[in-house]
């Protein structure tokens, strides 16, 4: 699905959301909100920031809470959450791109198949990736400055969502060394406050909930952004980070960096899986249609509240929030990468990291 037809998508679905169903009510209910992640990352971010509000929207205001299950990069709350057979809304299973990467390239840990579960949001993101103020002096816009650096960071593992930072170091000419084995990406960056690494990327909700803070007070230096798309798919600036070059921007400054090939396909076939759609809310397989209609109409009053576009912005950014329909073609389009982008990842996995997903 392109950017314009899923575009489409979403204005339908709004069109055709409708108040909560009358006949659901979840009065006195607890709605357990699973996180497959530390409590420290972007996701946990994400999740607290609509819990509340979903729970001001749902018919009976339930209380929403939002729980952690960290583990073998997200894909342990995954396969737990396939086994779940809820049918009264009072479980929702939220995912990232580190829970579509295994899935997508065929990692034998993944037990789970997005297929099975109810999508009732789903929402972009963004990630911005920075440096520490000793190197971010040698940052001019290219990474020219960079290459005869030796960097750590703090990774949950090359075949999750770290795929897009590593690889874009790597297309630039940078040594990033990735110590792999964190729970979250909250857990990078405190590897990073604590100096244990020297570069550091998070998804927006995490970067503007605890990194802008570090830029503040002199300890970090923005680097790069992954960029947004327009309605074309076209790499554009991100309209949470405006004034941050795009990794497009600072490949094209940097020597030997090429935005186009087959490893800048892939690098943004990935992008596109992971980030413009990249955190969603699923209930379980076996969901009845009427819970399911309940929440996509909760999450739908959510992003149309009059306040929504102001708190968002600080908390998790300015990216498309989808619903019903939306959120159904946004997963679609965030667990599909051409055979072609996954037979490169797969080979530089291989080459890189030793990794083997056969």
């Amino acid at each position: 699905m392109t950017i314009k037809q899923l575009a489409t998508s979403v204005a339908a679905a709004a069109l055709l959301a409708s108040p909560a169903l009358a006949d659901v009510d979840m009065s006195g209910k607890t709605i357990e909100w699973i996180i497959p992640f530390s409590e420290t990352g972007g996701s946990a971010k994400w999740a607290n920031f609509f819990a509340p509000l979903l729970s001001e929207e749902l018919p009976g205001n339930p209380t929403v809470v939002v729980k952690f299950m960290p583990g073998a990069g997200s894909t342990k709350g995954a396969n737990w959450f396939q086994e779940q057979e809820h049918e009264d809304g009072t479980l929702l299973f939220g995912t990232s791109g580190s829970t579509q990467f295994p899935y997508l390239l065929g990692d034998p840990r993944v037990r789970y198949e997005y297929t099975d579960w109810t999508p009732v949001m789903a929402s972009g993101t963004g990630g911005v990736a920075y440096l520490n103020p000793d190197d971010g002096a040698k940052f001019d816009g290219s990474a020219n400055g960079l290459k005869e650096v030796d960097f750590i960071y703090g990774s949950q593992g090359a075949t999750r969502l770290d795929l897009v930072p590593l690889l874009a170091w790597e297309m630039l000419g940078m040594n990033v060394e990735p110590v792999f084995g964190i729970k979250g990406r909250g857990d990078g960056r405190l590897m990073f406050e604590r100096g244990e690494a020297t570069i550091d990327y998070q998804t927006s909700s995490g970067y503007l909930g605890s990194s802008a803070d570090l830029v503040a007070q002199g300890k970090a230096v923005p680097m790069m952004t992954w960029g947004a798309l327009d309605t074309d798919g076209n790499i554009m600036r991100d309209p949470t980070f405006p004034d941050i070059p795009t990794f497009k921007e600072v490949c094209e400054a940097t020597d030997g960096c090429d935005t186009s090939g087959e490893a800048w396909d892939a690098w943004k076939a990935f992008f596109v899986a992971g980030f413009p759609v990249q955190k969603i809310a699923f209930l379980p397989a076996g969901t009845p249609d009427d819970v399911r209609d309940t929440f996509a109409s909760a999450f739908d009053a959510v992003r149309k509240r009059e306040d929504f576009p102001e708190i968002a912005a600080k908390r998790v950014g300015k990216y498309e929030v989808f619903v019903g329909n939306g959120a159904k073609n946004a997963t679609t389009t965030g667990t599909t990468v051409s055979s072609e982008a996954k037979a490169f990842v797969t080979s530089w996995l291989q080459d890189a990291y030793g990794v083997s997903l056969k």
